[in-house]
C-alpha cells in the first residue's frame, strides 16, 4: 500500500532524528516527555476532527479509539512527570510536530466523505509508523530514567497496535 508523506511525518523525520544525530547528543528525559506528549494530543485533535467530519463508522470508532487510548497514555505520563518532579521541555521537535499537525488539520478541515476519510486514515497509518519509529530508535534508547522508559516501551505497544488498527481500516475503505 503507497502511505503519502505528510507534513507532520516529514517533519518529525527531519527534526526528531537529524538535530540529535548531528549533534551527537540524545534528547534529555523532560524533551522525551515533551516530544511524547506532543505527539499524543496531536493524534487527539485528529481522532476529535475525524469524528466531527466522518460519517463512516469504521473511521469514526477508529478515531475514538485513538481519542480514548492516547488520552490514557497522556495522563499517564502527566502522573509520572509529577511523580518524578519533572517538567517536561518544550524542544523543536515538539515545535515542529505542533506546526506540521496544524496544517495537515486544516488541508484535512476542507476535504470530506471518502475523500477525508481515505486521506485522515493514509495520515494515521504513517503517522504511527513514523512516531513508532521514533519511539524504538531515539526516544526510548535515548531515556535515562525506568520508569520513563518503560512507560514509552508501553506506549509503543499500544502505538503499533494503532497502526495495525489504521492499516485494517484503510484496507476496508478502498
Amino acid at each position: 500500500m503507497f502511505i503519502r508523506p505528510t507534513a507532520a511525518l516529514a517533519a518529525f523525520l527531519l527534526v526528531s532524528a537529524a538535530p540529535y544525530a548531528q549533534a551527537a547528543e540524545k534528547p534529555t528525559d523532560p524533551q522525551i516527555a515533551h516530544i511524547a506528549y506532543t505527539a499524543g494530543t496531536i493524534d487527539i485533535e485528529a481522532a476529535k476532527q475525524a469524528i466531527k467530519k466522518s460519517r463512516t463508522k469504521e473511521v469514526v470508532d477508529f478515531a475514538k479509539d485513538m481519542e480514548r487510548d492516547h488520552e490514557a497514555v497522556n495522563k499517564q505520563a502527566l502522573d509520572l512527570v509529577k511523580k518524578l518532579k519533572v517538567t517536561p521541555q518544550d524542544n523543536a521537535t515538539s515545535q515542529a510536530l505542533v506546526k506540521a499537525a496544524k496544517e495537515e488539520r486544516a488541508k484535512l478541515a476542507k476535504l470530506k466523505g471518502a475523500a477525508f476519510d481515505k486521506a485522515y486514515i493514509e495520515n494515521e497509518v504513517a503517522y504511527h509508523k513514523q512516531v513508532d519509529s521514533a519511539l524504538e530508535t531515539l526516544l526510548i534508547p535515548s531515556a535515562g530514567n525506568a520508569e520513563l522508559k518503560s512507560l514509552l516501551e508501553t506506549g509503543l505497544k499500544i502505538f503499533q497496535g494503532h497502526e495495525q488498527h489504521a492499516e485494517h481500516v484503510a484496507g476496508a475503505l478502498k
